[in-house]
């Protein structure tokens, strides 16, 4: 088995999910006591949201290139960024590294594709929404990707940060994020991207009226998967 290096801390509460749904994919596949062999390196998150909201993307670069490299000395044999966000920086984290990186959108375009998914709503942080780092990986697999409209962008990002992030899930919020993914449903999309890793401490299956793609379900999966081979 190889051992997964996370980068967790953005935030802690979705780096759980993590942990939890690596260790539970490896007991599935390979029953037992089994559980994923996996070094965390988690970060101070208030350090990195100042960056972000600053644009100071390469300090944020600096802190997570630092931490990948930890990882691969303690032993890792590739690496999980725990956010979608900061997949912006993943190409300098991978060129501090001579592990790979195991991407959050190429799982989730695999995911999509394989749900044979062409248009998809991504919700995130209003970066990783209106921004092209995260939205190129899928365009260049030929998913088409439609984003709310700029209102209500910094709905979605409030919650993320004022309330999920601080371990807050509020019906209310629920019930926009369910308005959101409607609105996105009408403008033709086939289903939704949890895109932030947090969203689905508040999104289910259950309450969306479009297929969920969990990318923290994605992603770690993913990495469980890519440790046992």
């Amino acid at each position: 088995m190889k051992t997964i290096g996370l980068i967790g801390g953005m935030s802690w509460e979705s780096t759980v999910t993590y942990y939890q749904i690596i260790n539970e994919t490896i007991k599935q596949k390979l029953g037992g006591l089994h559980s994923g062999k996996i070094l965390l390196y988690s970060v101070d998150f208030a350090e990195i949201e100042k960056y972000q909201a600053d644009g100071e993307w390469d300090k944020s670069a600096e802190v997570l290139g630092a931490a990948a490299v930890n990882l691969q000395n303690a032993g890792a044999d590739f690496i999980v960024i725990c956010t979608n966000t900061m997949h912006k920086v993943a190409p300098q984290i991978q060129e501090k590294i001579h592990i790979p990186v195991l991407h959050i959108a190429d799982a989730t375009a695999d995911a999509l594709l394989g749900a044979d998914v062409k248009t998809v709503a991504l919700l995130g942080t209003k970066y990783t929404m209106t921004q092209d780092f995260y939205k190129d990986r899928l365009t260049a697999k030929g998913i088409s990707v439609l984003i709310p409209d700029k209102e209500e962008v910094e709905i979605v990002n409030h919650v993320i940060y004022d309330e999920l992030c601080c371990g807050i899930i509020s019906p209310d919020s629920r019930n926009e994020y369910k308005r959101i993914i409607g609105q996105l449903k009408e403008r033709g999309a086939e289903g939704v991207i949890l895109g932030c890793t947090e969203i689905g401490l508040l999104i289910r299956q259950e309450d969306s009226p479009l297929p969920v793609f969990d990318t923290t379900v994605i992603h770690g999966t993913r990495a469980a998967l890519a440790s046992l081979k």
